[in-house]
């Protein structure tokens, strides 16, 4: 396996609007795969928030989740199988909500583990570190048992996250969580190695399967947008790490999310988005965000080290231009892709903020959830206002829908309460990524 260089991962987050086109569905059948729900350990109903160093910290500390955040923690956890997995259940039984009677799926295993992974949990330490460590095994045998080639790791079809995203869902989001679970390997050699050779192969099959467009929605589903933008995510948080990943594959990706919104016009192209601009919007944001944010950087480190002399008062939006990035070091190309990811970034933030966008759908579904985390991953990572009214915004809307028990549940599309609880534990959670 190559040398990694373990740094921070940014994720990102984009979404289109125009045209109202649907697209098809695929139908699966449903396995039952019932297991008996693990206890990791006795859980209280709501949990402690715990310092490395052992201290409980108290509710009103800024460090601590909020409580709707916890509970939804404790029901996540009760809903893991005994061999590590989680499911999100099929597309032909929508109504099946047990966590515990559907089948185990990939991609719900890995976007769940994720969840605990960026509340603080690692694979040691935490109060549910088991169920990290649990589910992380489960997925490095599965991806090990499967033949390199081609662009699965699994048998498993027909499920939620598969009809309504697509065929390439499981690879994005495993690739996402070995991403995400390698830099807390270094207490165990042969761990660390198993995780970057299990990466490096969900990165090969996500290139392989890219479509010309730089989208992987050929075996889209209802919203291959969102599927789309998760592989750009995988694909740029391996990166980040030093693997060795496909550049023409990424910019292509990069590049078919910027064009599903045109920042000029406000027009957003939502073919691949079943006609909703919510998933396209905060598609685009999410994937133009590592750029942007570095154009942030780099304006604000100018203005105070004097190699930009601009006026104190001058806005942060008018500072941008190639002009300045050129100043900055930057040649034309760079300055022209730069500055165009960063006025679509900003566009889509803008979006993001009208209610009938925001409203996706009509009611929530698993691919609101999942778009409402890519753009608090968009906006955590620069931090600042825009962050904080956003998770603001983020804290009323969904603690206000939490089902008694703990949980979320869709009410159109991904219906899956285990696959809409992870989605708002990601949501709240975007500003918590560890660099290790």
């Amino acid at each position: 396996m190559k040398r990694l260089r373990i740094i921070g991962a940014a994720l990102g987050v984009v979404l289109a609007t125009t045209a109202f086109v649907g697209w098809p569905v695929f139908n699966g059948l449903h396995t039952d795969a019932r297991a008996p729900a693990p206890s990791p350990e006795p859980l209280p109903h709501i949990l402690p928030v715990v310092n490395p160093d052992g201290a409980v910290l108290p509710d009103d500390d800024p460090k601590a989740l909020p409580e709707f955040v916890r509970k939804g923690l404790a029901w996540l956890a009760e809903a893991q199988f005994e061999s590590g997995g989680w499911g999100a259940g099929s597309h032909a039984n929508q109504n099946i909500r047990d966590p515990h009677a559907v089948q185990i799926d990939p991609a719900t295993t890995a976007f769940s583990a994720m969840a605990f992974l960026r509340a603080g949990n690692t694979l040691t330490d935490g109060p549910y570190h088991k169920n990290v460590d649990k589910a992380l095994t489960y997925l490095l045998d599965l991806v090990e048992s499967y033949p390199k080639e081609g662009a699965r790791i699994s048998d498993v079809s027909g499920t939620q996250p598969q009809a309504k995203l697509g065929q390439h869902v499981d690879v994005a989001m495993v690739a996402q969580f070995f991403t995400q679970a390698l830099p807390h390997t270094k207490h165990n050699a042969a761990l660390r190695e198993r995780v970057g050779e299990a990466l490096e192969v969900c990165v090969t099959k996500l290139a392989r399967a890219q479509d010309a467009d730089g989208s992987w929605n050929s075996r889209g589903g209802w919203a291959g947008v969102l599927q789309s933008a998760m592989a750009n995510s995988a694909l740029e948080m391996a990166d980040d790490l030093g693997v060795a990943v496909d550049r023409e594959a990424l910019e292509r990706s990069r590049r078919y999310q910027k064009d599903n919104l045109d920042e000029s016009s406000g027009a957003v192209r939502t073919e691949s988005a079943a006609g909703i601009a919510l998933y396209s919007v905060a598609s685009n944001q999410r994937a133009t965000a590592q750029e942007a944010n570095e154009v942030k950087e780099k304006i604000a480190q100018g203005r105070r080290d004097g190699t930009l002399a601009l006026p104190a008062s001058m806005p942060e939006e008018e500072a941008v231009s190639e002009e300045n990035l050129k100043k900055l070091g930057y040649d034309e190309d760079d300055a022209i892709r730069l500055t165009e990811a960063y006025r679509k970034n900003k566009a889509a933030a803008r979006m993001m903020q009208d209610e009938q966008v925001l409203s996706g759908f009509g009611n929530n579904g698993g691919e609101e959830f999942l778009s409402y985390m890519m753009t608090s991953e968009s906006l955590a990572g620069a931090g600042g206002e825009e962050w904080d009214q956003w998770y603001d915004k983020m804290n009323t809307r969904l603690a206000k829908i939490q089902n008694p028990d703990g949980s979320w549940s869709g009410h159109h599309c991904i219906t899956s309460p285990v696959f809409c609880t992870a989605a708002v534990i990601l949501t709240m959670t975007a500003d918590r990524v560890e660099q290790v």
